[in-house]
């Protein structure tokens, strides 16, 4: 396949990356309620065989067949970096950069909660350009070309038109691994449970993203997600009519340290409960 964005038949490469995303669903089938090794890894949650299997099989059909991209899956990062690095990402180069999730939700998993999804985007220029997100155990496979809109199923999909915080139903997650990240969270939970309908914890950023894109969660916020939690998700809401941005209101990226997605109005009631809640740090 040719280098150039242009030349790229984007049809073509999403059926591939699905391809590869359900050699990895199959995996992750297969051992569910079966796990023999969980290990934890330093401020980054659970990784099991399951996440390591998924990735490999994933990761060796996209090289396959693009070996020009580059590759960052959560597990290979953290075997060649360490877990808890803080890293200066630069953006992907022309040739792109695929960014995997191969488990989102590997506590839900260990547990047997049928909440966990694989997550997959293309990532161009600094720009996500297509995006795959799996559940398995609902049998949902979610995509996305930038410019072609978001489907599920094949199905389209659309954000809320709910723009009233008091009628809305969010999203969020907790990362317990810093205190002064739990602490401001706790801040911001405590005065967003009072203004809105109700707040779901899922446990997987890419399908609270994806289930934003589809209308049923009205809004999402959260802090200090990988770039493979989110990739895919943000192309996922923009391409169903949404926006996604960090807490100060700034655009998003996969390398910023907090997202909030939904339509635009909603986005904007959510960030004025964030932003005096905010410790220094936080984008």
């Amino acid at each position: 396949m040719e280098n150039s964005v242009k030349s790229r038949d984007w049809k073509q490469v999403l059926g591939q990356a699905i391809e590869a995303v359900n050699l990895g669903r199959q995996v992750l089938l297969n051992y569910f309620g079966n796990l023999e090794h969980v290990e934890e890894k330093f401020q980054a949650g659970l990784v099991s065989e399951a996440d390591k299997e998924s990735e490999r099989v994933i990761a060796e059909h996209l090289r396959k067949n693009f070996p020009e991209i580059e590759f960052l899956g959560e597990e290979t990062f953290a075997a060649s970096h360490g877990t808890g690095t803080k890293v200066a990402w630069s953006k992907a180069g022309a040739n792109g950069r695929w960014i995997l999730d191969p488990l989102d939700g590997t506590t839900n998993y260990v547990h047997r909660f049928p909440i966990f999804c694989i997550s997959l985007g293309l990532e161009i220029d600094g720009q996500i350009q297509l995006a795959v997100i799996d559940v398995p155990m609902l049998n949902e496979t979610y995509t996305a070309i930038r410019g072609q809109g978001a489907f599920v199923n094949g199905k389209p999909l659309r954000v809320s038109k709910n723009t009233e915080l008091k009628k809305g139903l969010l999203a969020t997650g907790f990362v317990s691994e810093h205190e002064h990240v739990i602490s401001e969270q706790l801040r911001i939970f405590d005065e967003m449970v009072r203004k809105c309908r109700g707040v779901r914890r899922p446990g997987a950023a890419a399908y609270d993203l994806a289930q934003v894109a589809r209308g049923v969660f009205d809004g999402y916020w959260e802090r200090n997600i990988q770039p493979w939690d989110a990739a895919a998700g943000i192309l996922l809401v923009e391409e169903a009519g949404g926006v996604v941005q960090t807490y100060r209101g700034e655009a998003y990226t996969p390398y910023k340290n907090s997202i909030v997605a939904g339509n635009a109005d909603m986005v904007t009631e959510i960030q004025k409960v964030l932003v005096p809640r905010l410790s220094v740090g936080t984008d």
